[in-house]
């Protein structure tokens, strides 16, 4: 057995030493580059140095090392005291070989024994190369057996009992049953004609480094065919199954999209035919990427179409103008391939002049502050959320209206300095924007609905914010084929009745629009295949297992492991919750042992806690109802949500594992926002928290690696998932719960709401459900029987 006081690893590193000082001056560089990873192999591979009639063999080394005829004297003198080392650490007699051909035999095992073969010094200069040329000259007659053949498929020396865990242990563990070197494996699997370095090889063995690339793998999958072991073998074996390849060919992709697609590209991806690959690739691009509804596809075609007012200088929820731009393209973006922040797409947004600008700033002070000016009225308060819609919403009419006519978004061309909130009281301005709308898209939506809610509200009686406003007026200009002068004199001799006006065309357009709209994204689309399961909670569930069986190794790999455990736990207390994305991405978290924020300071911040409940001896959520976009529901009765989640499958424990270790990682040197779900900071990180893009682009990552099944890879959890958001979350729990009992009542507490709300959204998965319910009723009758 191997000397158990010098670990493997430490005595490799004393051979690497010894051959750097002792053997690198006896010896040329290439030749010392072959004999250090020899000798090494004995030690990986815990094999005794050949011999021959008690003697080492050196025509044998010569051989494995690629070194014929360049052993000399000196060098096989020094190469005898790394054997003469090796064998005492595996427990052998050594034999250690002089310059004259005498041998010496000793019994002594001791560390100490071997770490003096290894540091003995020669009492003599050591000779350089070619000082000596003694030895196997190229006249000198050869002895021994000829070098051992490459065979396709050797026979192994022993069955395989084990079945190591980890990579390095299973490789190293195969080469011994079949007795080949280091070298021996390297020769037999790397044609001549290939450039795979021998080192990346030896990285294996020794467990600093796995296949990663292409090639790599090519390799690899040589290694498994040439031991008779099952295809895929080693590499179920590898420490991070969710990593890509590296040297796939994939034409003029460009990088960020190469990115985005090699992760779900099959290893053999090189192999295949140019139109498999072709296919793969569409495929990917079509359901991963973008996802193949009608409603992504149109975004993903629109979303090159900038054309958006922003107003950068307004601030609301304490966001920085950088996120006001995402949450401005929120609606956009949710569903298209490109990343926001691509500068390309950004081509023919532009700032809001000032005038606009401050009457947008204006009306948002007007609908959240806590009290209102003297001498306004008011309807109702916008939250953090409908103020950044609102603000997106507006910013796309008026950029609408300045666009060009003669470009791609073919807009209406008004001068950014005309534009203003008057012009939102004269029908002609809504008319053309309604038909705009309509003539992209192909239809009428809810979106243009909406709209018209908005205009209603500002407009109406009393506590309209425009209706409040008449000095609005003062800004409009004729437009032609919009506003007309007569029109802008009308109202300027009688506010009120112009926007009387308005408001009962407002009312009128709405119901039009509704009797003839269609739904272009239907919700539920991409997550059908899991609604219309017998148990879509169950189904919903295997993405979590997906995700555990490709866990990195949280030692060699921890940031990935982090960000494997956050995507494990987004969907596991997502679907415990229920919640809404924005509840759930400001979730703060108190560790364990820590004093809890308490329920008044968590209302004055508007989000929940995550925290150790001593009397209940587990983690409880507890969530203000102020905090909810229904706080005053019924379901809530003005009392906090508070649930204390159950320890199953292992919830604790990844939890505990993510609150202690994984969430540090993702942070980094970044300030801790405090709350549960934390994004990876790397150098261009701004800020550690997630606002609502980037949270839902999130969520929509993990159902992209490990939710979407793969049919060109096996991996995936659901055949016919498409890419979704965290709000799909609360329609897999309300449809499940209506499946199982029947009752929208039940189903309303799954996700904080009223049982009248859960009928009117999710009805339809029911009705061919009662029958089989009603059954089963009934069928316990027959089944006593």
């Amino acid at each position: 057995m191997p000397n158990q006081n010098i670990s493997s690893h430490h005595f490799q590193k004393k051979i690497s030493k010894f051959c750097d000082e002792r053997v690198g001056p006896v010896a040329s560089k290439r030749t010392l580059e072959n004999i250090k990873p020899y000798l090494i192999s004995f030690i990986i591979c815990r094999k005794s140095p050949p011999l021959l009639n008690g003697r080492i063999d050196w025509a044998a080394v010569e051989d494995a090392c690629g070194v014929r005829d360049k052993l000399t004297v000196d060098l096989k003198k020094q190469v005898s005291f790394a054997f003469d080392a090796v064998r005492r650490w595996l427990g052998e007699t050594p034999i250690v070989e002089d310059g004259a051909g005498s041998r010496r035999s000793t019994r002594s095992n001791s560390p100490g024994a071997i770490a003096s073969t290894l540091t003995k010094s020669s009492t003599r200069k050591p000779r350089r190369v070619g000082d000596d040329h003694r030895g196997t000259g190229s006249g000198s007659k050869r002895t021994g057996p000829q070098p051992k053949e490459i065979q396709p498929f050797p026979e192994p020396l022993f069955e395989a009992t084990d079945d190591p865990v980890s990579f390095q242990d299973a490789l190293v563990y195969h080469m011994r049953r079949f007795g080949e070197s280091y070298w021996q494996l390297y020769r037999a699997v790397v044609q001549l004609d290939e450039t795979f370095d021998h080192k990346t090889l030896l990285s294996w063995i020794q467990g600093d480094r796995v296949p990663r690339s292409v090639a790599s793998f090519r390799i690899l999958s040589r290694i498994e065919k040439r031991y008779r072991l099952s295809d895929g073998y080693l590499k179920s074996k590898l420490p991070h199954q969710s990593r890509s390849l590296h040297g796939h060919d994939l034409g003029d992709i460009s990088p960020a999209e190469r990115r985005r697609i090699a992760l779900h590209l099959p290893d053999d991806f090189d192999r295949l035919p140019f139109s498999k690959r072709e296919e793969i690739i569409d495929w990917v691009r079509r359901v991963i990427i973008s996802g193949s509804t009608d409603y992504r596809r149109y975004q993903a075609a629109a979303i090159r179409q900038r054309y958006a007012i922003r107003f950068p200088g307004i601030t609301y929820g304490g966001m920085a103008p950088s996120q006001q731009l995402h949450s401005q393209f929120a609606d956009a973006n949710k569903n298209a391939a490109e990343p926001c922040e691509d500068p390309d797409l950004l081509t023919g947004v532009v700032d809001a002049p000032p005038r606009l600008a401050m009457e947008m700033a204006d009306l948002i002070r007007f609908k959240t502050s806590t009290l209102t000016k003297i001498g306004y009225q008011r309807n109702g308060v916008w939250g953090e959320e409908t103020a950044a819609q609102k603000i997106e919403h507006l910013g796309l009419m008026f950029g609408a209206l300045a666009a060009s006519p003669d470009g791609p978004v073919k807009g209406r061309g008004v001068p950014l300095g005309q534009l203003t909130f008057g012009l939102l009281i004269f029908p002609g301005v809504w008319d053309w924007y309604l038909q705009w709308r309509e003539q992209r898209r192909g239809f009428y939506t809810k979106w243009e609905e909406d709209m018209l809610m908005v205009a209603q509200a500002l407009t109406r009686a009393e506590v309209g914010w425009i209706r409040q406003h008449p000095d609005l007026l003062r800004n409009v200009r004729p437009i032609e084929g919009l506003v007309a002068p007569d029109e802008i004199e009308l109202a300027t001799r009688d506010w009120h009745s112009a926007c009387d006006a308005f408001h009962r065309h407002a009312a009128n357009r709405s119901k039009e629009i509704q009797r003839v709209m269609r739904v272009h994204r239907d919700p539920f689309e991409p997550i059908m295949v899991i609604l219309e399961a017998d148990s879509p909670l169950s189904e919903y569930r295997k993405i979590t297992d997906e995700i555990l069986k490709r866990m990195p190794d949280e030692h060699r790999y921890p940031r990935a492991a982090a960000e494997a455990v956050r995507s494990f736990l987004l969907l596991r207390i997502g679907l415990h919750l229920g919640l809404r994305q924005k509840n759930l991405r400001q979730l703060r978290v108190c560790p364990r042992g820590h004093f809890p924020t308490s329920e008044r300071r968590l209302e004055d911040m508007r989000c929940g806690e995550l925290r150790w409940s001593d009397r209940d001896g587990g983690w409880e959520v507890l969530i203000p109802s102020v905090a909810f976009k229904n706080s005053g529901s019924s379901f809530f009765g003005q009392k906090p949500f508070r649930l204390v989640l159950p320890d199953l499958l292992d919830l604790y424990e990844y939890l505990e594992a993510y609150i202690n270790r994984h969430r540090g990682v993702l942070l980094g040197p970044a300030k801790d926002p405090g709350t549960l779900f934390v994004k990876t900071v790397k150098k261009t990180s701004l800020n550690a928290a997630y606002d609502s893009t980037t949270f839902y682009e999130a969520w929509r990552t993990v159902i992209q690696r490990y939710g979407i099944y793969n049919p060109y890879t096996g991996r995936g959890a659901i055949k016919g998932l498409l890419p979704h958001g965290p709000h799909n979350l609360r329609d897999i729990l309300a449809t499940h719960i209506l499946k199982q009992t029947g009752s929208y009542e039940q189903a309303s507490y799954a996700i904080q709401d009223t049982p009248d709300v859960v009928q009117q959204h999710y009805g339809r998965f029911l009705p061919q459900d009662k029958a089989a319910l009603a059954a089963r009723i009934l069928n316990q009758v027959w089944e006593a029987a």
